[in-house]
């Protein structure tokens, strides 16, 4: 089926479908990780309320990182096995915080009610580990699986910057899913989550210049180089834009509280193609290309058959999911 598709553009296949699946992951389940991040220590029916508002959607959202996960192993094994060997750790404390999240979302329902507040709390840092972990092993693989006190500076600012940007689009999910006083609580929480933001925004952006010198070369070059400052310019704007619905829509009756959320969406998938843009051919900055990972071309023709039908699934699951649970959250039920 097929047997005439060339090394070359399976590579790009592949390594498009591996944005596809990261990009997704890092918004859906990324608003997810934001409410755990958010959840308040003393008030239990904000607790109560936010994880209801997450629990139709949080473990289908990981499926993208399974699928993220899979594509690099089958795709580009020698890539996966140098990511490996350098972010074990991290990938390990991340892993760590998943398990802590998934184990506190069944306990919190099943413990008697002195206990409940108990695993509320591990179900928000092992949310808060999660976040941290994943923002160190993105800041580690942009500078190429360094490891010296420079790169590992920079993976600290993006474990931050990385947190933040949850927490914002996780604030802009509750104001979408909630109603009254937390609503009002995810209002204010989204606008101090929209400075930081910002500053980690332009932050990382001029330490990113710093890191490669062709990376560096593209920026400052014409066409891509007007494409690529294009993008945060209108990362700001947008984020102005949503900085003034924050404070209009409160009194707004209930108008326009898709907003927020729609434009971090938008935040997200221009920091996602200014990423892609500024690394493409490399699956490794710096280090290795999409062609030098490459899996044999005969396998990967054969497993494209699987892809086809799989991939499309997985996006109409997701869509059937949010499709059937969209509104207002309701009360979470335990059977």
């Amino acid at each position: 089926m097929f047997e005439n598709v060339s090394a070359e553009m399976l590579g790009n296949i592949y390594v498009g479908l591996l944005g596809l699946s990261v990009l997704l992951y890092a918004i859906l389940d990324g608003y997810d990780l934001g409410v755990g991040v958010l959840i308040p220590p003393r008030t239990e029916a904000f607790r109560d309320d936010m994880i209801a508002s997450i629990g139709p959607y949080w473990d289908a959202n990981e499926t993208w990182l399974v699928l993220a996960i899979g594509l690099l192993l089958i795709a580009f094994p020698e890539a996966h096995s140098e990511v490996l060997q350098t972010l074990y750790l991290p990938a390990t404390f991340m892993l760590l915080g998943l398990i802590l999240r998934g184990v506190a979302f069944d306990f919190r329902a099943k413990v008697v009610q002195v206990q409940k507040r108990k695993w509320d709390l591990v179900f928000k840092y092992g949310s808060l580990l999660t976040t941290l972990a994943q923002g160190y092993m993105l800041g580690i693989y942009v500078t190429g699986l360094r490891t010296d006190l420079w790169a590992q500076g920079f993976a600290l600012l993006s474990a931050f910057g990385v947190t933040a940007a949850y927490a914002f689009i996780g604030s802009c999910w509750l104001i979408l899913k909630t109603e009254g006083e937390l609503q009002q609580k995810a209002y204010y929480w989204a606008r101090r989550g929209l400075g930081v933001l910002a500053v980690g925004i332009v932050a990382v952006s001029i330490a990113n210049l710093t890191l490669h010198d062709d990376v560096r070369d593209l920026w400052l070059s014409a066409p891509w180089g007007y494409v690529l400052f294009a993008i945060p310019v209108a990362c700001f704007a947008l984020l102005a834009l949503c900085g003034v619905l924050l404070k209009k829509l409160p009194d707004a009756r209930g108008k326009g509280e898709w907003l927020p959320f729609f434009i971090a969406l938008l935040v997200f998938l221009l920091c996602f193609a200014a990423f892609g843009i500024s690394y493409y051919p490399f699956i490794i900055p710096g280090q290795m290309t999409v062609m030098d990972a490459l899996s044999d071309a005969s396998s990967l023709r054969f497993l494209l058959v699987g892809v086809v039908i799989v991939v499309p699934i997985i996006l109409a699951y997701t869509a059937m999911v949010y499709k059937i649970f969209s509104g207002k959250s309701e009360k979470l039920s335990y059977y």
